[in-house]
């Protein structure tokens, strides 16, 4: 493996005005993937870092803004808009996930910024795009859930509608934000010239709607919610099943699966019930589709069901708890997850990074400095500002 300095983004350097999850997930990915990341916060920072109480106990802030160096700025005060111009001069990424124009206001938006410097790729998140009619819409995960149809199109037939679990519509989005600004450095490269770079979540999330709305174009018209089911009734067994120590995710999409499930289950003797005879006819007769497999799956441990479906090459996952997933020997043998020990909560587990090379290493998972913990250093190496020039803008309240 090579030296960790040899990530694929080592040598660039992001500004890093990310706020919540869409921005600061952006933010880290660039970092895990070997830029350098300056994470700029207002003066006490980032509103994130107390929720569960303390300066550092959120999880979530520790899980988004790790790796990063951090240094506070006060957008509101002249000198301090002087100091991110002055940054932006230096740096080769900006990213920020304010409401559409904030930083405008401030008069350090994409046109001021890269008029300083016109190789910056300025990325902005947001949720719904820095034009169109809904530009100005309020945007946090659920609301473009909702606005985007996954709301609708979540949970059982003749009951009200449910949001995803996870903040998928801020996660895509940071996921978009960092592709759009890896291709910006791609194109920077042959043309010398930076970017403005929008990436609206509900643009980064429509697609998950694949399956969605084929069958609304096969239905001719909304299709109903259904709950575990394929959205499209199309596919049997497709499920959450119960099993005798909680639920197993079973799926059959060929024919040779449906086999191999009676063969795990020792119901070959079904194989001539013309119920279930194709997949078709699986989907019309759902309900005996299930039970079938119910039948089977309720009188077993999840992960007795697991090993044996894995063993007849059927497709099937325990469903597991978030303690299942922390704990998952499978991520952490991968390194997709570390350990880490923290001094309120102990032990913590924090994601590494999805983005693997295989002539790399990943870097390290370091928890998040303190707010301004690097306002000396970065200020100093970049901007040449002195240890006293940098205790003067902090009494003047620019940082």
């Amino acid at each position: 493996m090579n030296a960790v300095s040899d990530l694929p983004l080592a040598g660039i350097t992001v500004l890093d005005l990310g706020q919540i999850y869409n921005g600061p997930y952006c933010g880290y990915l660039l970092a895990m993937s070997g830029a350098r990341v300056i994470k700029v916060e207002p003066p006490g920072g980032e509103g994130m870092r107390g929720r569960g109480g303390g300066a550092l106990r959120s999880y979530a802030f520790m899980m988004l803004n790790g790796n990063k160096e951090t240094v506070t700025l006060n957008l509101k005060s002249a000198r301090g808009r002087e100091l991110l111009r002055a940054l932006a001069a230096k740096a080769d990424v900006l990213l920020e996930n304010f409401s559409p124009g904030t930083m405008d206001r401030h008069g350090v938006g994409s046109d001021a910024l890269r008029a300083i410097n016109p190789r910056l790729v300025y990325a902005a998140g947001t949720g719904f795009g820095s034009n169109g009619p809904h530009r100005d819409y309020l945007a946090m995960d659920i609301t473009v859930q909702a606005m985007t149809g996954v709301v609708a199109i979540t949970g059982n037939d003749g009951e009200p509608p449910l949001k995803a679990g996870p903040a998928l519509c801020d996660m895509l989005g940071g996921v978009h934000l960092y592709a759009a600004i890896t291709t910006a450095l791609v194109r920077r490269e042959r043309t010398g010239q930076g970017a403005v770079v929008d990436v609206a979540m509900q643009d980064a999330v429509f697609p998950t709607l694949t399956t969605a709305l084929s069958a609304y174009y096969a239905r001719g018209g909304e299709p109903p919610r259904t709950g575990n089911h394929h959205q499209g009734m199309a596919v049997a067994p497709y499920n959450v099943y119960a099993a005798r120590d909680g639920h197993v995710a079973i799926i059959c999409i060929r024919e040779r699966h449906w086999e191999s499930l009676l063969t795990a289950m020792e119901r070959e003797d079904l194989a001539d019930d013309q119920r279930f005879a194709d997949m078709r006819t699986r989907a019309r007769h759902m309900e005996a589709t299930d039970a079938v497999v119910e039948a089977w799956t309720s009188t077993l441990p999840k992960a007795e069901v697991f090993h044996i479906c894995q063993q007849h090459d059927v497709i099937c996952a325990p469903v597991q708890s978030l303690d299942d997933v922390l704990h998952d020997p499978h991520l952490l043998a991968r390194g997709a997850l570390a350990k880490l020990a923290h001094e309120h909560y102990g032990e913590v587990v924090l994601p590494s990074t999805a983005l693997r090379f295989d002539d790399v290493e990943p870097p390290s998972v370091k928890l998040p400095r303190g707010a301004g913990a690097d306002n000396e250093s970065v200020y100093g190496e970049l901007l040449g500002l002195s240890a006293d020039e940098v205790r003067n803008l902090a009494a003047e309240d620019a940082i």
